[in-house]
């Protein structure tokens, strides 16, 4: 990325509910617009949460709105890429609220290098993520996926972004089929390493990541 971009401005906000979490992200994106605040990522997790991006098909719910109501999920339709997924407690997010005017305007880049960022902060820990060719975010081989990406842009600034699996309950994802792709086991940092492995942590090494990438 362009090497005289002002630094980031990356934002550690804990624990936040996914409404207001997305009216941060559109509050954040029209100040970027009119230049009152530089480039911007706000690292979170979420309380459990099901949301359906553009191209989500209904059917990989596997329940319907009121009965994931009743097992502890939110349900929202986002304008993000991508079909269903799940957020969570353990769960690293990522809101990259960026301008790609200056960063050659290719969205496929900008999704490469969020790939990359989650890809080095992983081998931090000796782990050896991978892209996989036609699908989007962070796998450790053909089957096993560790993080979820999917972006919204308009006027070439971004929001939504990436949720890493650090030490989440994997098995929240068992409502839905994860991304829409059958057979796809998710699995977490925790989890390949067998030991429990702090958000917070992680969420540094990313920070450094994005730092690297975009600053």
């Amino acid at each position: 990325m362009n090497p005289q971009n002002p630094p980031l401005d990356v934002r550690h906000l804990g624990r936040l509910a996914y409404a207001d979490a997305l009216a941060l992200q559109n509050e954040l994106r029209e100040a970027r617009a009119e230049g009152r605040v530089g480039d911007t990522v706000l690292l979170l997790e979420h309380p459990d949460v099901i949301t359906f991006g553009r191209g989500a098909r209904e059917g990989n719910a596997l329940m319907d709105d009121a009965e994931l109501q009743a097992a502890g999920y939110d349900v929202f339709r986002v304008n993000r890429g991508g079909d269903v997924t799940w957020h969570g407690p353990g769960q690293l997010v990522g809101y990259p609220i960026l301008d790609l005017a200056p960063r050659k305007r290719d969205v496929h880049v900008y999704l490469r290098a969020l790939e990359g960022v989650l890809i080095g902060a992983l081998a931090d820990y000796g782990i050896d993520a991978i892209r996989r060719d036609g699908y989007a975010g962070v796998w450790l081989d053909d089957r096993r996926k560790i993080a979820s990406i999917g972006v919204g842009l308009r006027r070439w600034l971004t929001m939504h972004g990436f949720a890493l699996n650090v030490c989440c309950d994997l098995r929240r994802f068992e409502a839905i089929v994860p991304c829409g792709l059958e057979g796809v086991e998710m699995t977490s940092v925790s989890e390949v390493l067998g030991r429990t492995v702090a958000l917070r942590e992680v969420a540094e090494r990313v920070e450094f990541q994005l730092g690297k990438a975009f600053a």
